[in-house]
């Protein structure tokens, strides 16, 4: 197994990058192997002031670079040579089996589209976050950020998607799916979520057990929760929030502590032909390592093979 890390996206690139690039190496099993691709002279230069040897990785050199700032189509096609347009040339020829960056996420939304591109039978791929409960465990929400408009049948697919995530990734056992909305009533909702429930409600693809409000996500009354990806991000961004406001006001507490993003390492993206995800902007070492242990655990899943079944 291959792994493709984009060393030279994120706000603190490439020396977080690397970084992480090196205590993810020492959590990778035999025949895993990662490789770096961005700027090698640099990469080098890095890995040995920390002592550690180049020949543990394998790279791909590439010398530019698409910024957090512009705009994702027109970089992907002007900038062919960039480490997210490269990452996503040797994922499409499989080369690599996973790639993941911390860089421009519409860059990799609309890298992984026109490369690997979406599994047939999926209108829209989604990206997920993890949501922490209050009694242990996790929860799933799709979706954050790559759909702002949704149809009531792509939540519906994002509700597969998210449950065939929890399942093979998480270990969850038949995921309960659950549909955001402002009440748990049937009739509640917006003209989306109220001709989305019966949708779900009728599909025998996952495990619907009806609305939940935004005081039930940390809950244990289901284990993934559908929504547009305006909403979703709104509750993602919210969400992050607590973790900062718990440590400015000094406030330790295991539950919060939870809610740090580098526990969980980056978004996947779902329903694209190849384990995609993206990691937050300012990604630590900690962060980018666990976006990668989270390529290898979509790898090792076979996540995308049970996502086109599921499609067919």
């Amino acid at each position: 197994m291959k792994i493709g890390l984009d060393i030279m996206g994120g706000d603190f690139a490439p020396k977080a990058t690397v970084l992480g690039a090196i205590e993810a190496y020492k959590a990778l099993s035999a025949g895993q192997k990662l490789v770096l691709i961005g700027d090698k002279e640099i990469a080098v230069t890095i890995l040995q002031e920390n002592n550690v040897s180049p020949d543990n990785f394998e790279f791909v050199h590439t010398t530019e670079v698409i910024g957090m700032g512009e705009h994702p189509t027109k970089a992907i096609v002007q900038k062919p040579n960039s480490s997210i347009s490269v990452g996503f040339q040797l994922l499409k020829e499989g080369a690599i089996q996973a790639f993941s960056s911390a860089g421009n996420t519409g860059a990799m939304l609309v890298g992984a589209m026109f490369s690997v591109k979406t599994i047939p039978g999926v209108v829209r791929p989604a990206m997920t976050t993890i949501v922490p409960k209050l009694k242990g465990g996790l929860g799933i929400l799709l979706d954050v950020g790559a759909n702002a408009d949704c149809k009531p049948e792509v939540l519906v697919q994002f509700g597969v998607l998210g449950s065939l995530f929890a399942q093979s990734v998480y270990d969850i056992d038949n995921p309960r799916v659950a549909l955001m909305n402002i009440g748990e009533e049937e009739e509640k909702g917006n003209i989306l979520c109220q001709a989305t429930y019966p949708l779900m409600k009728e599909t025998t693809l996952f495990n619907f057990v009806g609305n939940v409000e935004g005081r039930d996500l940390f809950s244990e009354g289901a284990d993934v929760f559908v929504c547009d990806g305006f909403t979703g991000n709104v509750i993602l961004k919210l969400a992050e929030t607590f973790y900062v406001i718990t440590r400015k006001k000094q406030f330790k507490d295991e539950f919060f502590d939870r809610f740090n993003y580098e526990q969980y390492g980056g978004s996947p993206i779902l329903g694209v032909n190849a384990p995609v995800v993206v990691g937050h902007g300012i990604s630590s070492p900690e962060a980018i390592k666990n976006m990668v242990l989270l390529s290898k655990n979509m790898v090792e899943s076979k996540l995308v093979d049970k996502i086109k079944q599921a499609f067919q």
